[in-house]
């Protein structure tokens, strides 16, 4: 059977969350009188980043649920493991503020979904919760493209668990091979979706290559044709 649907990756894929989250940090170090504590901002913009890394894999594992991964990371960041949970929340909060400033989708983005909406449908599944990724779609004026917003954090699972692709295949009615997954990490997202029995495509902006047996993209220009392709997408349809 064809590819009937798109189930779509948000943060790095569609929304560009890298810029965001450096511009808000740089700003919000800034603002809470941080920036003397390291040698530089780029050196605490890289560990903040660190930190994000190992904070969410621990919650994609389920060692730890969503909101005290960001309670332990702010502890972390700020060396203060002694720090409330009502002290961590409002440090977060603040930083919130500047990094919601900051947000925009990729310029491809919405280009490419008034492309696709006729001929597919569309859906989203994100390993954040759907307070985060509901809201950020709303702001961002793509809410409305999108069927459903599934997310780990209400599911009790995450990417790439296939139980995370195929709760979202189900929110939509659809069986996985009928439904092709977009996402910016090479195994949590287009890996995991093919294990499930979706087809994965890796968008891979950086241009990294290096992963030949994945279907991988370079640009979202690139995807109507592929989908129309509709081959399963081997190694010979990889772009880029």
């Amino acid at each position: 059977m064809p590819i009937r649907a798109v189930l779509w990756d948000i943060d790095d894929t569609i929304f560009d969350y890298a810029r965001a989250d450096l511009t808000g940090m740089r700003d919000h170090l800034t603002a809470e009188g941080l920036v003397d504590g390291f040698a530089s901002v780029d050196q605490a913009l890289r560990r903040w980043q660190e930190l994000t890394v190992v904070h969410w894999r621990r919650f994609e594992a389920g060692g730890v649920d969503f909101q005290e991964q960001r309670r332990e990371r702010v502890r972390d960041f700020l060396g203060a493991p002694a720090l409330t949970a009502a002290e961590a929340d409002g440090w977060f909060g603040r930083y919130v503020t500047h990094y919601e400033s900051a947000w925009e989708l990729f310029p491809d983005t919405v280009p490419v979904l008034d492309v696709l909406a006729r001929d597919y449908r569309h859906a989203v599944l994100s390993n954040s919760s759907i307070h985060n990724q509901d809201r950020k779609l709303r702001v961002l004026g793509v809410r409305d493209r999108f069927e459903a917003v599934v997310c780990a954090a209400e599911l009790g699972f995450a990417k790439p668990a296939a139980e995370a692709f195929h709760a979202a295949c189900e929110a939509i009615g659809l069986a996985p091979h009928e439904v092709a997954y977009v996402g910016d990490q090479p195994d949590i997202d287009a890996r995991g979706a093919v294990e499930a029995g979706l087809t994965g495509i890796w968008l891979d902006r950086a241009g990294t290559g290096g992963r030949p047996e994945l279907t991988r993209i370079t640009d979202l220009h690139q995807l109507p044709a592929l989908l129309r392709r509709d081959t399963r997408f081997g190694a010979s349809d990889t772009f880029g």
